[in-house]
C-alpha cells in the first residue's frame, strides 16, 4: 500500500489554538451621552468621534447580532437616541 493511512477525519480546531484576529479598538467614547441626543446629531457625533458604522433603529426591531468593532448602535424612538449599545 502506498502513501498515508487513512486515520480518520481530522478535528476542527479549538478556541484555545485558532488564532484570534487583532480587532481594532472601539473609539474611546462614552456611549451612554448620547441617551436624549436627536437621532441626527447622534449619528453626527458618533462618526465625528471615530465610530466606522453607526446603526439607528426603531424600537423592537429585529437585527443580527454579529459583533462588528467600530460600530455604535442606537434604538431610537420618535427621533430621539433612547439606547446605545457597540458592536
Amino acid at each position: 500500500m502506498r502513501g498515508r493511512a487513512f486515520h480518520g477525519p481530522s478535528r476542527a480546531p479549538t478556541v484555545a489554538v485558532m488564532d484570534v484576529p487583532n480587532l481594532p479598538d472601539n473609539p474611546q467614547d462614552d456611549i451612554e451621552a448620547y441617551v436624549g441626543l436627536a437621532q441626527q446629531d447622534a449619528e453626527e457625533q458618533a462618526r465625528a468621534r471615530g465610530w466606522t458604522t453607526v446603526r439607528s433603529l426603531p424600537p423592537g426591531a429585529i437585527i443580527t447580532m454579529e459583533y462588528l468593532a467600530g460600530r455604535l448602535n442606537f434604538e431610537v424612538k420618535d427621533g430621539e437616541v433612547h439606547r446605545t449599545w457597540q458592536g
